[in-house]
């Protein structure tokens, strides 16, 4: 998607693009206030590991030069997944979230995509009120992991 978003209430309009390694500080900061950096996920090895698989995928809102929002996508054959989806908290309230997710299903049925995932904190009521919003549903299972490389906290 390109051009100005709809819903702009304030700021300027706003520009879904891919992901430029110019971006990286802009993004994190973003990801940071938006309390989605966590100890055991660096920020910036994520941003390389995305850059390695699908970058065009790594989508950011951009508005005047500035990121204010974010959403790294990816397919892996089967399911597609949306994590780091972030709106700056000033421009919380202008479909920005609803955009970008928009945009990635977009993308997503566009690489025929049949279902996309999504993992949110189960305490997080208002992001996954968010997501039912857009007609997601919560899927009857149970999420497990396993670090297979352990990141160090970025500084």
């Amino acid at each position: 998607m390109t051009g100005a978003a709809d819903g702009d209430s304030g700021g300027g309009a706003v520009r879904i693009r891919p992901f430029d390694i110019a971006d990286t500080e802009q993004v994190v900061a973003l990801w940071r206030s938006a309390g989605l950096v966590v100890p055991w996920n660096d920020p910036y090895r994520d941003i390389e590991r995305k850059l390695a698989v699908q970058p065009e995928l790594f989508l950011v809102g951009e508005s005047d030069g500035v990121v204010v929002a974010t959403a790294m996508v990816g397919f892996d054959g089967h399911r597609g997944w949306v994590n780091y989806l972030a709106v700056d908290t000033d421009r919380r309230g202008e479909r920005l979230g609803s955009l970008l997710m928009a945009e990635a299903e977009r993308l997503l049925t566009e690489r025929g995509c049949p279902k996309l995932n999504l993992q949110v904190r189960s305490t997080n009521a208002g992001v996954i009120a968010f997501y039912r919003s857009l007609g997601y549903q919560v899927d009857d299972v149970t999420s497990l992991g396993k670090r297979l490389i352990p990141d160090a906290a970025a500084g």
